[in-house]
Order: structure tokens, then C-alpha cells, then sequence
């Protein structure tokens, strides 16, 4: 039973980095947007967030003792550095000055993001709400 709240909790907290890590790309490309030859960037959140589970799984192998057991190290890959995941964004509309922010779109992108960190703030509070129902016997 601990184990699938250790993975809740890790898995919580990988996400919300993620997303606190994007938040605060998306704000300097908004800070940026009159910066002649300032292109803006991204986080792949999805390839960041199955790159970092990828490494959890990495680092809980299981060890081949004898030579008749299985092998299931499978083909769970390392975790990758930021800047692999930070990525350009193409413009939609390319400006005079080389900047590639589209003001509107990055306001899209950060309103959403914000979302997603606060539905993971919530999913955290009702994790740990209900192992202290669970703890201290309430709700019987």
C-alpha cells in the first residue's frame, strides 16, 4: 500500500516541477516580447514528464541473481537533460525584430499551464487528506 502512495506522491511532485519549470519559460518569453531577436520557447511537458518517469522506473530495477531468471530491465530510458526538452517555438507571425513571442498565444499557453499546477495542488491536498482520514479514523 505504500509503495502506490510513495508513486502518488513522486509522481505528483515530478509533475508539479515540471510544470513550475514551464511556468517560468513561458513568463520570460512573455517578459521578452518587445526583445528584438528573443525567440520564445517551451517545455515538452508530456515527453519531460515520460522521460522523468522513465528514469523512477530506471532506478528501481530488478536484479538478476541466477542465470534462470527473467531478465525485465525492459527499456526504461534515462532521464534527459533540460535543454533537450526546452524547445523553440516556430512563429506564427514572424516580426521585423527576429522576435518569434506571439503575446496572445503565450498567455494561452500560461493560463493553461497554471491550471494543470493547480489541479496537481489539488490532487496533492486530497492525496494527503485522505491518509489523514485514513490515519486518524475520521469519516467512520
Amino acid at each position: 500500500m505504500f509503495s502506490k502512495i510513495d508513486q502518488e506522491v513522486a509522481f505528483v511532485k515530478t509533475a508539479l516541477s515540471l510544470r513550475g519549470q514551464r511556468q517560468e519559460i513561458l513568463a520570460a518569453n512573455l517578459a521578452n516580447a518587445d526583445t528584438p531577436n528573443y525567440k520564445a520557447r517551451d517545455l515538452d511537458f508530456q515527453t519531460a514528464l515520460r522521460s522523468a518517469a522513465g528514469a523512477a522506473r530506471a532506478g528501481l530495477q530488478m536484479e538478476r541473481t541466477a542465470s534462470r531468471h527473467l531478465d525485465v530491465s525492459g527499456s526504461a530510458g534515462a532521464s534527459s537533460a533540460a535543454g533537450d526538452r526546452i524547445k523553440y517555438r516556430a512563429a506564427l507571425q514572424p516580426s521585423l525584430d527576429g522576435n518569434t513571442v506571439d503575446v496572445n498565444v503565450e498567455r494561452a499557453n500560461f493560463t493553461e499551464n497554471a491550471l494543470h499546477y493547480q489541479f496537481l495542488m489539488d490532487r496533492a491536498a486530497s492525496t494527503f487528506s485522505t491518509l489523514r482520514s485514513a490515519i486518524t479514523g475520521e469519516g467512520r
